[in-house]
């Protein structure tokens, strides 16, 4: 198993543009807006990956490396609890996407996404050709 690192930082009323968040929408692949469910970046082309890693501890310190550059730690949620969860889940193969909002109604995700995932079919984006095909 691998994880790819994905992120969105953006208006957080464009959320609501739930359509493009979803893969039966024609604009799914080409919105910058994040999936509705967390597997799905997966479909997403493979330019939308920020890193990839082998390793889940520097998985977890990527996230919250990220976090942090964007001021997202003034959360109800700790860092410190969040990075202790994510280095629980990720090597169990559950993914992890951390959001908050920031100043000026902006809105950040970073996520970490297994590949293989449990929960979607997706194949690696890094495998399959751009043009749809299989792996």
């Amino acid at each position: 198993m691998h994880w790819h690192a994905y992120t969105w930082l953006g208006n957080g009323a464009d959320l609501a543009r739930e359509g493009e968040r979803r893969p039966t929408s024609p604009d799914f692949r080409t919105s910058a807006l994040p999936p509705m469910r967390t597997g799905l970046w997966l479909a997403k082309p493979a330019s939308r990956i920020a890193e990839t890693f082998d390793d889940a501890a520097k998985a977890v310190e990527w996230m919250s490396q990220t976090f942090d550059r964007h001021g997202a730690v003034g959360s109800q949620i700790p860092l410190e609890t969040r990075v202790e969860l994510a280095a629980d889940l990720l090597p169990r193969g559950v993914d992890v996407q951390w959001g908050e909002w920031l100043a000026g109604g902006r809105f950040i995700t970073v996520g970490m996404i297994c590949c293989p995932n449990r929960h979607v079919s997706n194949p690696c984006p890094l495998t399959r050709s751009e043009s749809g095909g299989g792996l």
